[in-house]
């Protein structure tokens, strides 16, 4: 849906659901995850529907995705990091596949 118009400055290496992804030092979690094929980020606990960061300041709730293992993280406020594990979250926190 989205994409850099420049190159990484300073690349960082993540893992997105397993697969390998490259982002740039700085930028949150968020907006690594809006430039992806499937840019979603959870699937809502009633009726599963695929839902997306929205407002980019931490107040719908809307990019929550388990990060290194805690469920219900706020992507828009997380930087990313070198091998930061990513999980698109499925359902209630603690469900994830």
């Amino acid at each position: 849906m989205f994409r850099k118009l420049l190159e990484p400055v300073a690349p960082v290496t993540l893992h997105v659901d397993g697969a390998l992804v490259t982002a740039e030092a700085g930028e949150t979690v968020a907006a690594m995850m809006l430039r992806q094929d499937e840019f979603w980020t959870r699937q809502s606990p009633i009726g599963g529907g695929r839902r997306a960061p929205y407002c980019m300041m931490g107040v719908c709730f809307e990019c929550l995705a388990e990060v290194d293992g805690q469920g219900s993280t706020q992507t828009c406020l997380t930087v990313v990091r070198d091998g930061m594990q990513v999980r698109r979250q499925r359902g209630r926190p603690g469900f994830s596949e």
